[in-house]
């Protein structure tokens, strides 16, 4: 429980990621994003919201606590598919989350791992990691770098 108590607040993101995913792209874009967060039930619960204005979307993260497995569930709905996709799980180990899931992408099955970097927590990082092959291989396809806004 308040492993994301960290997030609360606003934050400048400065986004890097894949133009096409799963194809083994190694070209990149960047582009800002603007980050609100909140903690909710003493922890239990972290919801925010980010917009990225130059790409015109915008998205939701729903983040779950499970006392019973001491595992976090995190979900997100982004502006472009209006769907909430299916939930990685995981838990965080010295100020290291990693949280892994399954979905599907162009009609295949893949899976989703986010690691989020809270060890400077003014400053903390996400990524994204896609594997088409049951997690054999990944592919690290987007990175955010936070920046708390004053």
């Amino acid at each position: 429980m308040n492993d994301f108590d960290f997030l609360a607040g606003k934050w400048n993101v400065h986004n890097r990621a894949q133009d096409k995913w799963l194809v083994g792209s190694t070209n990149y874009v960047e582009f800002p994003g603007y980050h609100e967060g909140g903690v909710h039930m003493d922890g239990t619960i972290s919801f925010d919201e980010i917009v990225f204005p130059t790409r015109g979307k915008a998205g939701v993260t729903f983040r779950v606590f499970n006392p019973e497995t001491e595992e976090w569930s995190i979900y997100w709905v982004g502006s472009s598919t209006g769907r909430m996709d299916p939930p990685v799980v995981g838990r965080f180990a010295g100020g290291v989350g990693t949280f892994v899931g399954d979905d599907v992408y162009e009609g295949r099955p893949i899976k989703v791992r986010f690691t989020w970097d809270k060890t400077d927590p003014e400053h903390p990082r996400w990524q994204q990691e896609l594997s088409d092959d049951d997690g054999q291989t990944w592919e690290l396809n987007w990175i955010m770098e936070f920046s708390r806004v004053e």
